[in-house]
């Protein structure tokens, strides 16, 4: 019975092993695996790949990061994402990165979360407030003000956002650990999802009242 209990064991941990193997993008068996178009490839981690013998360096480049993103919008910064989408040498390589805009003073890439990738963010330009909110039951506020040269990490998964705090416009460069990190904006995904949430749960949920809530999802 004991050797029983302790394969039992072993094999829990195992499978709970295998689980958090599977939980961030896999490691690549091979040199590279190019996105390509579904007649020309195989279908790996998302995307179909194309013969490597056929690469060519466009697959792994991008062009462009120098510019300026357009920040004449309602939360006043602008993310260029440079991922699988634009690279498509990076499918299975399990990285990305980003640059952020921030227009003076109140700039923001507002509360938001990443679901398959930790964010390790760099300024380059300006000064911002960051932070990130711990998860149930503490949901401690992390905060930090950061100048030119500063690095701040956002762990996965958590509510997180960046504020400029200065009266010139700010940049960061941020790297995430997933070819496709994606991203959730709190705000736009509770008040602006399609077809619209129940105002009676919005309204108990964060304790509002029902015109309250209602005129939020008016607004996205």
């Amino acid at each position: 019975m004991e050797g029983i209990s302790s394969l039992l064991v072993a094999y829990a941990l195992l499978a709970f092993a295998c689980f958090l193997a599977s939980a961030f993008d896999p490691s690549p068996l091979q040199d590279f695996c190019v996105a390509d178009d579904p007649k020309n490839g195989v279908f790996v981690n998302g995307k179909f790949c194309k013969d490597p013998k056929l690469a060519v360096a466009d697959d792994f480049f991008f062009s462009g990061l120098n510019m300026p993103g357009n920040t004449s919008n309602l939360v006043r910064s602008n993310v260029t994402t440079v991922n699988v989408d634009q690279i498509p040498g990076l499918n299975t390589l399990g990285i990305s990165l980003v640059r952020i805009d921030y227009a003076p003073y109140g700039g923001q890439n507002p509360p938001h979360t990443h679901p398959r990738g930790t964010e390790i963010l760099v300024v380059v330009q300006g000064t911002l407030y960051v932070g990130f909110v711990t998860s149930n039951p503490e949901n401690r506020l992390i905060t930090k003000i950061l100048y030119p040269g500063d690095v701040f990490v956002f762990p996965i998964g958590l509510i997180h956002f960046q504020f400029n705090i200065g009266n010139t416009p700010a940049v960061a460069f941020a790297g995430l650990s997933s070819q496709n990190a994606g991203v959730i904006t709190i705000a736009s995904a509770v008040f602006g999802s399609n077809p619209p949430i129940n105002p009676d749960v919005l309204t108990r949920a964060f304790q509002l009242e029902k015109n309250v809530v209602t005129h939020l999802q008016s607004l996205f």
